[in-house]
This record gives structure tokens, sequence and C-alpha cells, in this order.
């Protein structure tokens, strides 16, 4: 009896995706191995639980060859070793450099250190992310930091060019450079209910508005470091409180503009001066680091927790700053239109985007 045996021979490396994903979220072999016989694959595919084994560990040891040119992810494009499509290539990057959002609350902010790297054990348990897969994470971050932090040119792009990141997880990345770079805490309690997306989006808004990059393409570090002249120029805005016929004149604008559209009228004419020193002593402020640090503690503080307490709706909230801007503006003994606008604009975004339950 002839038994006729068909081979097929190439050398397109093959990924399993599931497999990958298990390697990444830091599994053993032998726990993938049990989670993926959960998964019916044995039923599926008619296999063996020796070759179930035995396939896996062969992945692994792929994936454990890969790693190497991941830290690199241009060396994966160009080295000859491994026959990858485009396609499965740009997967292997994405992937490995994602992040579960619960780990990266736990570091956003923190120095990219040994120090904090001493700490992943303890991440690990509170977040129930793997200790292998938080320190994968970390090292991405740290990675990624070390590679672009003086680099001229913006942020996003610098990121993408030596990273090969999509567009939406290279601003991510340029968020936890940003962070990690000014040290901004994240971690107090009356914080945790802001998300990752919550301060990737105002570290979008600062690098746009507020660092050197803003207003000049071609110094170092440019999305990295917050622009120090503007900053020191935000003491120029006191006027605003300091002077009281301004501070009464500003009030009366807003007032006006307000009345009857916002349901807490009462209670911001009540406190619209407590109100507009918050904003301009939290501006006047920033030149110092620990005052940078606790920009986002103070916004809770001062807005966040005072809006709630008065029942502010969003559009109440939206409105207010709008005004507030606005009538400033209108104001003819004020003369620091463009640096108001740019400090407003994005203090304005990063309240809104912070107002929420």
């Amino acid at each position: 009896m002839t038994n006729n045996l068909d081979i097929f021979v190439g050398n397109t490396t093959l990924i399993d995706e599931e497999v990958y994903q298990l390697w990444l979220d830091g599994y053993s072999v032998n726990d993938a191995v049990t989670l993926r016989l959960r998964s019916g694959i044995l039923e599926q595919t008619g296999a063996t639980v020796d070759v179930l084994q035995s396939d896996t560990m062969d992945h692994y040891r792929t994936f454990y060859m890969l790693e190497r040119l991941l830290h690199s992810p241009p060396k994966l494009l160009n080295q000859l070793l491994f026959q990858i499509p485009p396609c499965r290539q740009t997967m292997l990057i994405e992937r490995y450099y994602a992040f579960d959002e619960a780990f990266v609350r736990e570091v956003l902010g923190k120095k990219l250190s040994k120090g904090t790297k001493k700490d992943l054990d303890d991440i690990s348990v509170k977040t129930g992310v793997t200790l292998k897969s938080c320190r994968r994470q970390f090292d991405n971050f740290k990675r990624v930091f070390k590679a672009v932090e003086e680099l001229r040119g913006s942020l996003v792009e610098n990121i993408q060019q030596h990273f090969l990141l999509s567009d939406r997880l290279a601003r991510d990345y340029a968020a936890i450079v940003f962070f990690a770079n000014s040290r901004f805490e994240t971690g107090k309690k009356k914080l945790q209910y802001l998300t990752f997306e919550d301060f990737a989006y105002c570290a979008e808004q600062m690098i746009q508005n507020w660092t050197l990059g803003a207003v000049d393409t071609n110094v170092d570090d440019m999305d990295v470091d917050l622009d120090k002249e503007f900053l020191q120029g935000l003491k120029e805005l006191k006027i605003l409180i300091t002077d009281k016929d301004l501070l009464d004149l500003h009030k009366s604008l807003v007032c006006t503009s307000l009345r009857g559209k916002i349901s807490v009228f009462s209670e911001m004419e009540a406190n619209f001066k407590n109100l507009s020193r918050a904003l301009i002593n939290i501006a006047s402020k920033l030149t110092h680091s620990k005052d940078v640090r606790d920009f986002f503690v103070d916004l809770v503080e001062k807005f966040v927790e005072p809006f709630r307490s008065d029942k502010w709706s969003p559009n109440d909230v939206r409105l207010f700053l709008t005004q507030y801007t606005v009538c400033a503006h209108t104001l003819d003994a004020f003369r620091h239109q463009s640096l108001w606008e740019r400090y407003m604009g994005t203090l304005k975004a990063c309240l809104l985007k912070m107002y929420h339950d």
C-alpha cells in the first residue's frame, strides 16, 4: 500500500498572534499551554498535548530571538534572518510597545529609574499585570525616553521615526516621556479618578502650546521641556488680580455675559475673585519645579472639587472659562493678549477634560 505525503517547504516565519500575546503578557510556556488548552484548541485542530507543548515552545523561542530586534524596530525591518511580511512586522512592533492602562497609571510622572523599577513587584500585585509584563512595559518607556529626550523636532515624529509606532501609540508615548521629564504628580488619591487618556490629552495640549517647540522649532528638547521664558512671562498676568479696578471690571464683564446662561450664576458671581486668583496664581507659580509637579493637584483642589461641590455642569465650566478668557481681551489696561491666550487656551482644555466623575 502506497502512502502519499504532501510536503510544503517555506521560510516565512510563522507568528501565532494568540501565543504572541500570551508571551507579551508574561506567561510561562506551561501557563500558556494551559490557557491554550482551555480555549479548546485540541478539539479544533485534532492535535495532542505534546504537539501543543512543542508548538508553544517553538513560538516562544522565536519571540525571544525577535525581542532584541524589537528593542530597535528599524532593525526588524532591515534584517534577513526572519522572513516576516510587513503587516506582521507592524503587528509585532505595535503589540510589543502596547501597554496596560492600569500599569501606566502607576508609573506616569515617576522617574524612569532603578528606584521605580524596584517598585514593580508591588505594582504587579496591585494591577494584576504579571511582573514580566510590567518589566517589559517599564523598559519600553525607559528606552523610548532615552532615545528621544534630547532630539530636536516633534516628539511624536521622533518616536515614530525611531520606533515605527502608530500615530496614536506614538502620541501616548510622547505623553509618557513628557510626564517623566517634568515629573508631574499623578499618584495622589484625589487624582485617581483621572485616566491615562485624560493625562495624555493634557500632555498633548501642553506640548503643543507651552513647550519651546510651540514657538521655536530649532531648539533642543523642544517638545520635552516647558518654555521657561513663557513661564516667567506668566507672572505679568497678576495684574488681573492685583489691580482692584481691573479685577472688578473683569468680574462685571464676565457676569454680564453669563447672566441667565449658566445654572450656577450666583455661586460663580460670589466666588469669582477666588476663582480668578486661583487661575492667575497657578500661572505665576509655574516657574518653580514643585509647582509644575503639582499642576494637576492644584487644578483638582482649586477647581474640580469646588465646581463639583457647587454642582457646576460641564457646560457651566466651559461657558465660564470661555467668557473669563474672552472678557480679559476686552480690558484696555490689559496688555498681555497672546500670553493670556497661550495660557488660558491650554488650561481651559485641561480643566474641561478633567471635569468628570
